[in-house]
């Protein structure tokens, strides 16, 4: 199946900086797609350029099989997208602000965005400059929904968002993708989007580290603890070196693609005890390649 969304060697330059640096994904339909990393790594400038924004320095983007720069227009009324920090007119009401919107959309537009408010129980009679954080990043979802996009980009989201809040807006993607949206999240909060994701990808610096499944992701990277009574195992020997540390006897290493064989071998070697292999949060993964690249 071809993705719908894809980037090859994607590069942008601001000035001497490369604030993304060959930049090559690829999302399959239906999935929730979490691209991860600090502030700065080049989410923003990825997703400007995504959504017909910025022009690519060099490379290219495709949603839905069109250039997201040469296609823009066309792409906009297949896309729906939530920017980091979303500005309307603030005194306006909520209601008013989907009627406005509905404006440049089809006529089905603003019953759908009424839909939407239903759903996440906003009241359309409230003023936007009067409502909360977590009401206002609502509205810009509904916004994005009502135009029933098959691709919604979400830059963010949660950003100043109570726990509670940032926890009920990731859960309402995972009904959102099993509708057959394919979503692609930005975010730095990197744990709370582990639990919705289904496909991620680690930036840094405008590079990409790594991007799998969740489910590979779990094969890839591994930490190996053990044990040892004389040496300490030499970590290449079992995969790509991403961490290793340990005190007295007691030794571990973090792992990427590890050989399976060797870890066989490893368990039947005399003088090793204890040995233990187990998977990683996002967020411990996210930290061992960027010490890496470091």
């Amino acid at each position: 199946m071809d993705p719908i969304i894809e980037t090859h060697d994607l590069c942008k330059r601001f000035g001497g900086k490369r604030a993304v640096d060959g930049m090559s994904l690829a999302v399959p339909k239906g999935a929730i797609f979490a691209l991860l990393g600090d502030n700065g790594a080049g989410k923003t400038t990825t997703i400007r350029m995504l959504t017909g924004q910025l022009p690519a320095d060099r490379g290219s983007a495709k949603i839905l099989g069109q250039d997201c720069w040469a296609a823009a227009e066309k792409l906009r009324l297949k896309v729906g997208y939530v920017p980091e920090r979303p500005r309307y007119y603030d005194w306006m009401t909520i209601a008013e602000i989907g009627w406005f919107a509905a404006g440049f959309h089809a006529a089905e537009f603003y019953t759908r965005y009424q839909q939407w408010l239903d759903k996440f129980k906003l009241d359309a009679n409230a003023r936007l400059d009067a409502i909360s954080k977590g009401e206002y990043a609502k509205v810009g979802l509904a916004l994005a929904l009502a135009i029933d996009p098959e691709v919604l980009i979400l830059d963010e989201p949660t950003s100043g968002l109570d726990l509670l809040v940032r926890q009920e807006f990731l859960g309402s993607m995972v009904g959102m993708a099993a509708e057959g949206r394919t979503i692609l999240i930005s975010s730095h909060q990197i744990g709370e989007v582990e639990r919705v994701a289904s496909h991620v990808a680690f930036i840094a610096s405008g590079k990409l580290l790594l991007t799998a499944t969740m489910d590979e992701l779990r094969q890839r990277i591994i930490r190996l603890k053990l044990r040892y009574e004389a040496e300490p195992p030499d970590a290449a020997v079992f995969g790509s070196v991403l961490q290793t540390n340990g005190s007295g006897k007691h030794w571990q290493a973090v792992l990427q693609d590890p050989r399976l064989e060797a870890l066989e071998t490893l368990k039947r070697t005399d003088g090793i005890h204890d040995m233990e292999v187990s998977t990683l949060h996002l967020e411990e993964i996210y930290c061992a390649l960027l010490a890496r690249k470091v």
